[in-house]
């Protein structure tokens, strides 16, 4: 190898390019703009109460410098808790009660790529029951999440008698949160006295013969399936596990210990870079708090955290859509350090999982890591402008939040004040807006749908029945409640009602499209048309274009249309349109007149020629369509 290939090997790539300043950078931009305001186009106001630049260089990190120097597995942990990669558990939950079927869905899950497993413990009463649970299950090789318990301190002992000597090694969590089931039922299981009392015992009693458990969950992810940005989420969630740590050490509990009690359990949404910022500003921020109560160690300052896929973002129709959505969702988890993750089965919402979906489920994590090698690398985010900002803004934000609920008395006060379900509240109806008006996309739902899928008849009922006295075992609510729904609800519930009509009268609601006048623009409008009324499930007919006014009402009316839309450009409604509609009106009266587009100078005499309705980009959907519904009496 002669000298000239060392010295070429050697030299730094692009360095015969010149540098660009971010002034250069500024003035190219401005100049690009020709005088728009730069903050309304460029800069992105996230719900998380945040600015987002339209990039990011090297010179972005000096302010953070002390944040980003850290090293994995080094306090705080914003680069992760593990230093020789970034491998997680493959968990999947196993919803049902009966210990019979959960365990042989577990066994089978654990022999297909799965390595935990989240199992329903409402069954289980004795140490028998336990072992029926686990029955051919490598505990040695297997992380356990134990939920649904009537009480958690009881099953806790089912559990070391149930395990023997093997106790001491097992790993795994309790989904022990009173604070989330304070927020989900309005009241306390028993008493907030005698819940925390419980946390209390687990730690003390249990935690000794489950040193490998962590028997408090923070469950976050009920904050963002109820509808919360992802700082209200986090800041929520610091909140919970610092009231639990508060009480474990104003009772004698060393703060190490007490931290090593806690997991933390987060939903992924679609927001891909955010996600990844949220895990690793929780991670910053936790060890932040836990470093105030002063712990022997500082390893205890660690986060786990167990993340599953959001259910607030899935749909019923286009169900397979939900795959790709928990994809991403799941690669944010594993690129932000997470040490668990469930990807929910894309058709969890509306049957009982099946094999196949379970499957996909499990594989989607396989892939992840066999495929794409995710695990083989700490904190792949690091180093990133963007991302790195992104979680210092992130953590700047949540922390603000955690400080304004400790100010008003912690957590439990906040909830009892209804401080937390309000803001949650507000946030889910500013989303609830945003999808009503498809600012936010739900693909196949609320932008692109299938308007000739039908879901009614695969939709399986609930058939966990409560007895009338299990039902009546849940307090009173006292409190507000913080109610988890999908965002997708509303469309959803349009829809079927469209479906519940057809299977009634025998007809789905009938859109014509009109289409005449300018080439592109009838085309374009009949596209924009036909997903606009395809979020509702109605029968839509395209047509290739009239050359007439005349042509296209006598073809409307004899399809017998409910809604006639009629589509054009806008310089040729003002002839094209009245026309049509007394036309229209005249042949039958309760047709249903729409214009595609919104000509403003246009729009009074339209009406008063007979236009119903305008539809275009700025139009709220839903309660566009949900008038519509009144109209041709579909109930909803």
């Amino acid at each position: 190898m002669d000298n000239n290939t060392n010295t070429n090997q050697t030299e730094k790539l692009f360095q015969e390019f010149p540098g660009v300043s971010t002034d250069a950078w500024e003035a190219r931009i401005l100049a690009d703009l020709k005088g728009a305001d730069y903050e309304k186009k460029l800069i992105w106001k996230t719900a998380e109460g945040f600015s987002i630049k339209p990039y990011y260089r090297a010179e972005d990190l000096e302010s953070i410098k002390a944040m980003t120097e850290s090293l994995p597995g080094q306090f705080p942990y914003i680069r992760g808790n593990k230093t020789d990669g970034n491998d997680w558990k493959i968990c999947q939950d196993i919803e049902t009660a009966d210990i019979k079927t959960a365990n042989r869905i577990a066994a089978n899950a654990l022999t297909r790529g799965a390595n935990a497993v989240s199992l329903n413990t409402e069954n289980v009463n004795t140490a028998e029951d336990l072992k029926a649970l686990l029955k051919d299950i490598d505990v040695s090789k297997t992380s356990f999440n134990f939920n649904s318990s009537k009480s958690y301190p009881k099953f806790a002992k089912l559990l070391v008698d149930a395990l023997g000597a093997d106790a001491a090694e097992v790993c795994g969590s309790f989904d022990f949160d009173p604070i989330s089931y304070l927020l989900l039922k309005g009241n306390f299981h028993y008493s907030q006295e005698k819940d925390l009392a419980e946390a209390l015992e687990l730690v003390k009693n249990a935690k000794p013969a489950l040193p490998h458990f962590r028997l408090i969950t923070v469950n976050g992810q009920y904050f963002h399936n109820s509808g919360s940005t992802l700082t209200q989420e986090l800041a929520f969630a610091l909140a919970s596990g610092n009231e639990y740590m508060a009480y474990l050490t104003s009772n004698g509990v060393e703060a190490g210990l007490a931290a090593k009690s806690i997991i933390f359990h987060f939903a992924a949404g679609s927001n891909y870079f955010m996600e990844i910022a949220k895990l690793r500003a929780a991670r910053l921020l936790w060890a932040k708090i836990v470093e105030q109560y002063k712990p022997e160690s500082q390893e205890s300052a660690a986060m786990r955290i167990h993340v599953s896929t959001a259910n607030w973002n899935k749909t019923i129709y286009d169900p397979y859509v939900n795959a790709l959505r928990t994809t991403t969702e799941a690669m944010s988890a594993a690129l932000g350090g997470a040490d668990m993750i469930t990807v929910l089965p894309f058709d969890l919402n509306y049957k009982e999982p099946d094999e196949i979906s379970t499957r996909i489920a499990r594989n989607q994590q396989i892939i992840l890591k066999e495929e794409s090698s995710l695990e083989k690398v700490v904190d792949p985010a690091a180093g990133s402008y963007y991302i790195e900002s992104l979680t210092a803004s992130m953590a700047d934000a949540a922390w603000q939040l955690f400080i304004e609920i400790e100010e008003k008395g912690g957590m439990i006060e906040a909830v009892k004040a209804g401080i937390i379900q309000d803001a949650v509240a507000g946030s889910a109806k500013k989303q609830n807006a945003d999808i009503a008006a498809r600012r936010t996309t739900l693909l196949g739902t609320n932008q692109h749908p299938n308007h000739l899928e039908k879901m009614l008849e695969k939709i399986q009922a609930d058939e966990e029945i409560e007895t009338e006295n299990e039902a009546s075992a849940d307090p009173t609510p006292v409190y507000k409640i913080m109610e988890t729904y999908r965002g997708a609800d509303a469309f959803e519930d349009l829809r079927l009602a469209t479906e519940i009509h057809e299977n009634e009268v025998g007809k789905r609601p009938h859109v014509f499209l009109l289409t005449i006048g300018n080439l592109a623009m009838r085309k374009a409008r009949a596209g924009f048309s036909t997903g606009f009324f395809g979020c509702a499930g109605y029968k839509v007919t395209d047509n290739a274009g009239f050359a007439t006014v005349e042509e296209g009402v006598k073809a409307a009316i004899a399809a017998n249309a409910d809604i006639v839309v009629l589509c054009s450009s806008d310089e040729e409604y003002a002839e094209i349109a009245p026309k049509a509609a007394i036309a229209l009106k005249s042949a039958n009266p309760e047709v249903q007149v729409v214009v595609a587009g919104y000509p403003k100078e246009l729009i009074d005499t339209l009406k008063a020629a007979g236009v119903d309705e305008f539809i275009h980009a700025r139009a709220n959907v839903l309660d566009t369509l949900y008038a519509f519904q009144q109209k041709l009496g579909v109930m909803w």
